[in-house]
């Protein structure tokens, strides 16, 4: 697996320059609480008939930073980044709360750092 961090504010350009949906097949958006008040989101994707080959981007960032949606690249990200909005309570560009998650639900499960 290729690791790739990058800075938020590349995210976008980053992507764009690498994503081609021939080549390439978007996998999901992961969060990872660093239990230290921050998540480490990863973009994850797969080389079409290349056996293994991922290539993974990511970055940590703070849970109160704004991160940009990646759906003008990839529409079906958009399933992905609602559920990063759901469980860790990250504030995703556009993507709104409540596809996995109830009203009464506990809020923010996968967040350690609370």
């Amino acid at each position: 697996m290729e690791k790739i961090e990058i800075e938020l504010p590349d995210l976008l350009s980053k992507l764009s320059a690498f994503y081609d949906a021939k080549v390439w097949h978007f996998i999901t958006v992961n969060g990872i609480d660093t239990g230290e008040g921050k998540i480490e989101l990863q973009w994850l994707f797969s080389k079409y008939g290349v056996k293994d080959e991922i290539v993974l981007f990511y970055t940590v960032v703070p849970y109160e930073m704004k991160v940009p949606s990646i759906i003008s690249l990839i529409p079906s990200a958009i399933l992905s980044e609602r559920e990063i909005v759901d469980m860790f309570g990250v504030d995703i560009e556009g993507a709104e709360k409540g596809l996995y998650l109830d009203e009464d639900s506990l809020s923010m499960p996968l967040r350690c750092s609370l």
